[in-house]
């Protein structure tokens, strides 16, 4: 299960994190997020035991996250490593993309 990201939480949990974190900006009244939100769903599952977390920030709840890193359009997938932006995906993307750039950062 993907880990819910907020405002409060987010620096604990993902920039001072040493593991790979996913993280997938979305809405509920988004369609696009909606879409993507099973494959988010599978990728958590599938890489739980991995050096990877991956989680959601609903940016209505959580604004403060979103306008830090510019996310202006949903769904947005921001790769953070070290507590700095290293890869982004903007839209839906297919499983196969966000598990192949997982697997890219993973291990770099």
């Amino acid at each position: 299960m993907a880990k819910q990201f907020t405002d409060d939480n987010f620096d604990a949990e993902v920039l001072q994190s040493d593991k790979l974190t996913v993280v997938d900006f979305w809405a509920t009244w988004c369609g696009p997020c909606r879409l993507l939100a099973p494959t988010i769903e599978a990728l958590a599952d599938e890489y739980k035991d991995a050096n990877v977390q991956i989680g959601k920030v609903d940016v209505d709840s959580n604004p403060g996250i979103a306008m830090k890193y510019g996310v202006r359009n949903i769904p947005t997938v921001l790769f953070i490593k070290g507590g700095e932006v290293i890869d982004k995906t903007v839209g839906n993307q297919p499983k196969f993309k966000l598990a192949k750039l997982i697997d890219q950062h993973a291990t770099a």
